[in-house]
């Protein structure tokens, strides 16, 4: 196999998780992958995307898989919150936003959760992550949890305020970051109580 190998096996490195279609860039037969799956030294999480075998799996290995195959989403509410340490669950799907007008992505695996976001929804507090050599969208702490608030009604009130006391308690942002975040999607004044009752 020589160089054709050798060069995907450098580009899954690189990448951490790869498609079929990343290897056009480097000029790879993309009869390699099938040969080096069997091999073992590729592994199929699922279909259509790759890994190294034995690559070090954590537990955003999902996040990886949706930021490669969505890139255009960002990782929100309990996917965000688990990713930043703020909730004791493991959510079982990936909740990702996309924009309103988008076409939902047709994604087999991993099972997506997806929300409509418009405009700077998309785009303010978001910050992109290296998650096992992807780069991947995700809320940022406060948006995280103000977000929450949004969604209060399909996730429960109760995950909202845990994300609220863990964030503050954490240090993962400020009063006055939350505030900031609050007022940007127009939950000021549904969250306010819940602030001034953690600083009471």
């Amino acid at each position: 196999m020589g160089s054709y190998a050798n060069r995907l096996i450098e580009l899954a490195r690189r990448r951490g998780v790869l498609r079929a279609a990343d290897l056009a860039e480097c000029s790879i037969p993309r009869v390699y992958l099938t040969r080096l799956v069997a091999d073992g030294v590729l592994e199929r999480p699922s279909r259509g995307l790759y890994v190294l075998a034995g690559d070090g799996v954590t537990e955003n290995r999902s996040l990886a898989e949706a930021g490669r195959r969505v890139p255009h989403g960002v990782v929100c509410l309990l996917s965000a919150l688990q990713f930043h340490g703020l909730t004791t669950q493991f959510p079982f799907e990936v909740w990702l936003a996309i924009d309103r007008k988008a076409r939902r992505p047709k994604v087999e695996s991993p099972p997506l959760r997806i929300v409509r976001f418009s405009g700077s929804d998309l785009t303010n507090g978001v910050a992109a992550h290296n998650v096992e050599g992807v780069t991947v969208k995700v809320t940022d702490p406060a948006r995280t949890v103000v977000d929450c608030f949004v969604y209060r009604k399909k996730i429960g009130i109760d995950v909202a305020l845990e994300a609220l006391r863990d964030c503050l308690r954490k240090k993962k942002a400020s009063a006055d970051d939350l505030y900031r975040a609050a007022r940007a999607r127009r939950m000021a004044n549904v969250m306010r109580p819940y602030l001034e009752a953690m600083f009471a």
